[in-house]
């Protein structure tokens, strides 16, 4: 079938869009002060990106429910490369105001594109595969967010940040023209609107498999913020580089993307709910070992099973909520689901900030092997409140 190859231009277009965003990212806080920027403006800045993204996402699904999802994917992209314009405008300047801007740009951006992009990689999967085309759309995802930290990072010593900057811009204007080829290949492959979907109801949203989905995404999200925000606090006061959480997050990311199509795959055969429940099980394990085993080398064993807890679960979960939805609210739903791993990193850090200020850096890691293990018990709901059996499987 011609959408099962085409729909790599699409792939391939998620990976160049969220590229040009992660290689922008390390370079946030060391250019907002180049502009002199103090502390507080810095982290006013470094948020600006992710509210933004937060609050347009429900936005960009209820417009691509509305037949605008390459539109949105287009529109997205070319917003990124306007960022990068901004961005470089902002260093020749020396404009603050200019760079927030570009920042918020480009939440807007990731907010427009990813809802339509999640939703038009289940619509094109081939059947029988949905898990598997989540599972390299998310290898796609989370690659570009490997490469791209350090990608700016090393681009940046060497060539300042206008060069990188530019880059960013390139890589979104790369982007654009795939998300255009891949509509002129699988956008005839996309489904129909039928009587029945037009009468598709919001109040869909409130099954089973979607809500507890999300509240299982939100607990992974709440526990991963708080590792992402206090191991490396807890490595640097015990002096410690930074070289040594860059190091388990590079294990993380790179024992995910080995796991992420094996989670799709399974998920097709077994049920999404099996396969997530298992990435989950070993996160919790994780958590467990990173406890026993706070600081390098022995920490990086738990980094390595995070990851592939994550490459099992992730696909599974967006299987999970999403596959039941009717085709005419998904993009939609698309945009909620995700909003759910958003609010788990703007909630984690605040919450978990107050254990740490309270009993320190040390308190919070006790505390994930429990909100992991809530994200696990949200996901077997679906089992005993639905009557139908889980989407792709048994």
């Amino acid at each position: 079938m011609g959408a099962t190859r085409d729909i790599w231009y699409l792939h391939f277009a998620t990976f160049f869009f969220f590229l040009g965003i992660a290689l922008v990212g390390p370079l946030i806080s060391p250019f907002a002060i180049s502009l002199g920027a103090d502390p507080f403006l810095v982290g006013i800045v470094a948020a600006v990106s992710a509210v933004v993204a937060l609050v347009t996402k429900p936005l960009g699904g209820f417009l691509g429910d509305r037949g605008l999802r390459f539109h949105l994917m287009v529109a997205g992209t070319v917003l990124g490369i306007v960022a990068g314009v901004l961005y470089v405008l902002s260093y020749y300047t020396s404009q603050l105001w200019l760079f927030a801007l570009g920042r918020g740009l480009h939440g807007f951006a990731m907010g427009i594109f990813f809802p339509p992009n999640l939703s038009t990689a289940i619509d094109l999967a081939p059947k029988g595969r949905v898990g598997e085309t989540l599972g390299w759309r998310g290898t796609m995802f989370s690659l570009g967010n490997l490469i791209g930290p350090a990608l700016g990072g090393y681009i940046t010593d060497f060539s300042g940040f206008t060069v990188a900057f530019s880059v960013a811009a390139f890589l979104s204007l790369v982007s654009t023209l795939l998300v255009l080829n891949a509509y002129r290949h699988v956008g005839k492959h996309l489904p129909r609107r039928r009587k029945s979907e037009e009468r598709a109801s919001y109040r869909q949203l409130l099954s089973p498999f979607f809500v507890f989905a999300s509240l299982g995404l939100l607990f992974m999200s709440l526990a991963y913020s708080g590792l992402n925000t206090f191991l490396p606090a807890i490595y640097k006061v015990s002096g410690l580089g930074t070289a040594a959480f860059g190091t388990y997050a590079s294990i993380m990311g790179a024992s995910s993307l080995f796991t992420r199509v094996i989670g799709g795959r399974q998920a097709d055969l077994r049920g999404p709910v099996k396969v997530a429940s298992l990435g989950l099980s070993l996160i919790i394990a994780a958590y467990v070992i990173l406890n026993a085993s706070l600081f390098p080398p022995g920490a990086y064993v738990s980094a390595a099973i995070i990851g592939a807890g994550f490459g099992l679960a992730v696909p599974s979960l967006q299987m999970m909520a999403l596959a039941y939805l009717p085709e005419r609210i998904r993009s939609f739903g698309s945009g909620i689901y995700t909003m759910f791993f958003d609010l788990g990193f703007l909630i984690g850090p605040v919450l978990l900030g107050y254990v740490a200020k309270a009993s320190g850096y040390g308190a919070v890691f006790p505390l994930l092997p429990w909100i992991a293990f809530l994200a696990l018990l949200s996901v077997q709901f679906p089992r005993f409140l639905s009557s139908g059996s889980e989407p792709g499987g048994g």
